[in-house]
């Protein structure tokens, strides 16, 4: 099969404006709306401050678009993947992301040869398709622990960061993988870790690139993300390590019948290991709802991060590699030619059989939703760094807004990522804009919301034991059941104001599986919980995630 039999989403011969043609595309909803105007200019120019510091009380953050996008996409540029650039763009349109991240694995034929050529495609996808915003990344084998995604701002030395990065803190190029406790070399990999953020850091402040972003990628799938080390990194430098991935890709692993009897979502299967961090529960390596553990467990390990009173994003993205179900293999190696010397794997071929795998394309079902009030590179990133973000499986919104206001004030108040100041005892109130999913998803289901959960934690500052991974003080405060509830709606919950700072995130699914959460009932009485091994079809069991609004509590 040739590429130009590809379907038509695939193929590199059909136009943006012939795809466009097939549907009425988000962004075409979005400019007709008037929520992408003149302020929305095309292209990679500097984005001003989504909002300034509120010296007084309340705030009114602005109105925000949200752009669909992934972080976490892998074409013939790594070693262990499958897919030409151009499938992965295509589907990637197909399914309406607005913005992606190549995120290439390192490797010595990557840093020497891949890097390069696939610099080279993604400028001329750039220029062929400005709409579609289209990051270089590196996932980063972080000395003493898993993966990260690295990416930058397009530039003239986007290329050359990353190869620079990849060749003097990748911990696998370097051999420094040791991480398990007391082992001679644990201590001086994990510093290496915070010196390579540190260095990302440096070239940001210097101006070498425009910017730079890291996330945490499926952090509990090996469990050697220890506590402290997560933290370590988020303070060393908190402008360019903004979160990790409340949950991981390969959601399609536990289809039933399709990959064995041990399969569970996310390609989360491990057990405990020497390097793994013994604090630790067996439970943690499993996912719940699709989610990591570190994020679905309510009080749990990203709980516990939130309530020292700083922000740290989560996301989810397809990590794609294999998408279930398709009929393409890697192609022959050329005599003499191999990864380490070329930096790329032979195009794939079409078999006409079903082939091993765990993902699905980018879009497909895993969605990180950035709110932004311009459409560009530096846009995204700055709403990613604000904490502007919301995420769904199987297409279950069409949309969120999430507001946190003084009862007194008649602004927009502070949506997420963002401080709500207020005195002692004031009254304020939640608002929840929901917009339900008006079409069949992927899959052909129309999704539906059932329930929508607020999430309280108090906020009491850094932690003096590093390796905490429980809030106690963080528990499910607030249910609504809106079964059967269409079109756009707004839930207003009012928020007690009492002597301590907070901060409240939501969460929501389709009511198909959820049950007491890993803390107990009284903590969260109908959080994910994980699927039978090898029974896990992600489409019956869908959630969304928010980020949190903090509310900083001062005397009367």
């Amino acid at each position: 099969m040739t590429e130009q039999q590809l379907p038509a989403w695939a193929d590199p011969s059909v136009s943006p404006a012939a795809l466009d043609a097939q549907g009425v595309s988000r962004r075409q909803l979005l400019r007709r709306a008037g929520l992408f105007g003149a302020a929305f200019a095309l292209g990679s120019a500097a984005t001003p401050a989504l909002a300034s510091a509120q010296r007084g009380f309340g705030g009114d953050d602005p109105r925000l678009a949200y752009l669909v996008g992934d972080h976490h996409v892998h074409s013939v540029y790594s070693h262990d993947a499958k897919y030409t650039f151009t499938q992965q763009a295509r589907a990637a349109a197909k399914y309406g992301l607005d913005w992606m991240v190549f995120n290439e694995h390192s490797n010595f034929g990557h840093a020497y040869y891949g890097a390069k050529m696939e610099h080279a495609e993604i400028l001329k996808a750039r220029a062929a398709n400005p709409r579609q915003l289209i990051f270089q990344g590196l996932e980063w084998y972080i000395p003493a622990a898993e993966h990260c995604t690295v990416f930058a701002a397009p530039g003239p030395a986007e290329t050359d960061l990353l190869t620079r990065f990849e060749l003097a803190y990748d911990g696998k190029l370097l051999g420094y993988t040791e991480g398990s406790a007391g082992a001679t070399d644990t201590a001086r990999n994990e510093a290496h870790a915070v010196k390579a953020v540190q260095w990302l850091a440096e070239q940001r402040r210097t101006g070498y690139v425009d910017d730079v972003l890291v996330l945490a990628n499926h952090p509990l799938r090996l469990g050697i993300d220890s506590p402290h080390e997560m933290r370590n990194w988020r303070d060393a430098a908190p402008e360019i390590v903004i979160g990790m991935e409340g949950a991981p890709g390969a959601q399609g692993a536990a289809l039933p019948g399709w990959r064995g009897s041990t399969s569970i979502r996310g390609e989360y299967e491990n057990k405990p290991s020497a390097q793994s961090w013994a604090g630790y529960p067996a439970d943690a390596y499993l996912t719940y709802g699709g989610f990591d553990w570190a994020t679905a467990t309510v009080g749990g390990l990203w709980d516990s991060m939130l309530a020292e009173g700083r922000l740290f994003t989560i996301t989810t993205n397809s990590d794609n590699h294999r998408t279930v179900f398709d009929t393409w293999k890697n192609g022959d190696w050329p005599a003499g030619q191999n990864f380490d010397n070329t930096g790329k794997l032979p195009d794939p071929v079409n078999t006409d059989t079903p082939q091993p795998g765990s993902d699905f394309w980018p879009g497909e079902f895993s969605r990180t939703h950035v709110g932004v009030t311009r459409y560009g590179y530096r846009a995204v990133m700055t709403g990613l760094r604000a904490g502007r973000v919301w995420l769904d499986h199987g297409h279950l919104l069409d949309g969120l807004d999430v507001r946190v206001k003084r009862d007194c004030d008649a602004g927009r108040g502070v949506t997420l990522g963002g401080r709500l100041r207020v005195r002692k005892g004031e009254k304020i109130t939640l608002y929840v804009t929901v917009t339900t999913a008006s079409r069949a998803n992927p899959q052909g289901i129309l999704p539906q919301l059932a329930q929508v959960d607020v999430i309280r934690g108090a906020v009491r500052g850094p932690v003096s034991d590093r390796d905490t991974w429980k809030a106690p003080d963080t528990k499910v405060v607030h249910t609504t059941d809106v079964s059967g509830r269409k079109g756009t709606y707004t839930l207003r919950i009012p928020l007690p104001v009492g002597d301590e700072s907070f901060y409240v995130r939501l969460r929501g699914s389709d009511g198909n599986r959820h049950g007491a959460g890993y803390l107990g009932a009284a903590v969260d009485p109908h959080g994910p919980i994980p699927h039978e091994p090898g029974n896990g079809d992600p489409w019956a069991d869908t959630w969304f995630y928010a980020n949190p609004v903090f509310v900083d509590v001062v005397g009367a």
